[in-house]
């Protein structure tokens, strides 16, 4: 392995001063090489720059651009370049000055050749030392690119948890590359398959699941900067940063049901608070699935089905009854006794919903959202909307609505 050869530049107005440094050090000896040497500052300078120099030996007292000004030029242009000043005991003070500008050592006029040995001996230990550092900086910047993922995720993780406070959260986001901005969406998913063969899951094969999954969701949501991760209980979360659509949101599903061939469904919180509400969002979406899990699966299959079908005017409690094989009266019951509403609120509240994304996001006439959303009149429609919003959809529309 070829040793690193330090630069060096003497720059010295007297031509003794420069040769007896030149003469009196065995430079091979130390790793070193002179590779130029200059008579005043102005053309230290521009060597330095030119064969970008490790180490400059420079007197304090140069014409056209003295050592102070030097120094201060290479600090900027040349940084990791060691500077060891040249100074008579007269210029002392003046070679403070410059030892208040980060130099790294001096040498007293006129040059011992031990001393300058050991001065220079220490300079090439300070080079080796920083390049060593360059190196693991390195090292721990490829290691930190390689594992962004699970960096972010142990963040998101902490961050839902609210361990986190606002200044933690700002330098966390910075330091993983995210948007220094609250995200969007947060979404948990939950997959009753999942959770009822869990059991039967060894590590290995979760951890397949759970990067399929992930690669997945990334695939489809990348533009829109989404992290995925476990939190304590085992449950995949997702947390956005850009705005996305339902119908993104129902691709997610769709392609996990048909890659990996079993149900996932989003539920979903958008966030408008700051960046410490993400825990109290994180802890609605969990009360959502905590409380789904308790609904009975002929409830599930009937909220689905309307879900699917709810822009259909024909849509009743009947029909949904009938598809499902139950008797209307269970359902109506069932449906008010696990949602905490009717069957005739449930579809209202969906079409509502619907309504108004699309008031709040095209252009389309009333009458044409209304038929969108499943109505048979502009007037049915507006009824309905009033009596869910407190206003008209052209009043909603218009913005004449306070606190909603």
């Amino acid at each position: 392995m070829n040793k690193t050869v330090w630069k060096v530049l003497i720059a010295d107005d007297e031509p003794v001063i420069r040769e007896g440094i030149r003469d009196s050090v065995d430079w091979s000896s130390l790793q070193m090489e002179v590779k130029a040497e200059a008579e005043d500052g102005e053309e230290a300078l521009e060597l330095a720059l030119e064969h970008s120099v490790d180490i400059l030996l420079a007197d304090l007292n140069m014409p056209i651009m003295n050592g102070i000004t030097l120094i201060k030029e290479l600090r900027e242009k040349l940084p990791h370049c060691k500077i060891v000043i040249i100074t008579g005991h007269d210029e002392f003070s003046y070679a403070q000055e410059a030892v208040r500008l980060n130099v790294t050592d001096y040498i007293l006029k006129p040059a011992d050749p031990d001393q300058l040995k050991q001065v220079l001996d220490g300079v090439r230990k300070e080079l080796e030392k920083t390049v060593k550092q360059d190196e693991y900086l390195k090292m721990a910047s490829n290691q930190i690119t390689k594992n962004l993922s699970i960096l972010r995720e142990g963040f998101c993780r902490e961050w839902v948890e609210g361990r986190l406070k606002e200044t933690e959260i700002v330098k966390q986001l910075e330091f993983l590359e995210l948007p220094l901005k609250v995200p969007t969406l947060f979404a948990i998913m939950q997959s009753p398959e999942y959770y009822a063969n869990k059991p039967l899951l060894n590590d290995k094969d979760k951890q397949m699941l759970f990067f399929s999954i992930e690669n997945i969701v990334v695939e489809i949501l990348e533009p829109y900067i989404p992290v995925v991760f476990r939190d304590e209980t085992g449950r995949i979360n997702l947390i956005v940063w850009e705005e996305v659509s339902d119908t993104l949101v129902k691709r997610v599903e769709e392609t996990i049901k048909d890659c990996l061939k079993m149900i996932v469904h989003l539920y979903v919180e958008t966030i408008d608070g700051s960046l410490e509400s993400i825990p109290e969002v994180y802890r609605l979406c969990k009360d959502a699935v905590d409380q789904e899990s308790v609904i009975s699966p002929v409830v599930r299959r009937a909220r689905q089905f309307i879900e699917a079908n709810y822009t259909e005017p024909s849509i009743t409690l009947e029909t949904v009854a009938q598809t499902l094989q139950v008797s209307p009266v269970y359902l109506s019951r069932v449906i008010k006794q696990e949602l905490g509403m009717s069957f005739v609120s449930l579809v209202t509240n969906l079409r509502i919903k619907k309504a108004i994304q699309l008031l709040n996001s095209t252009d389309l006439p009333i009458v044409e959202i209304s038929e969108q959303v499943g109505y048979d009149t502009q007037h049915y429609f507006s009824t309905a909307f009033k009596k869910v919003m407190g206003v008209s959809p052209i009043k909603y529309r218009k913005g004449l609505v306070e606190n909603i």
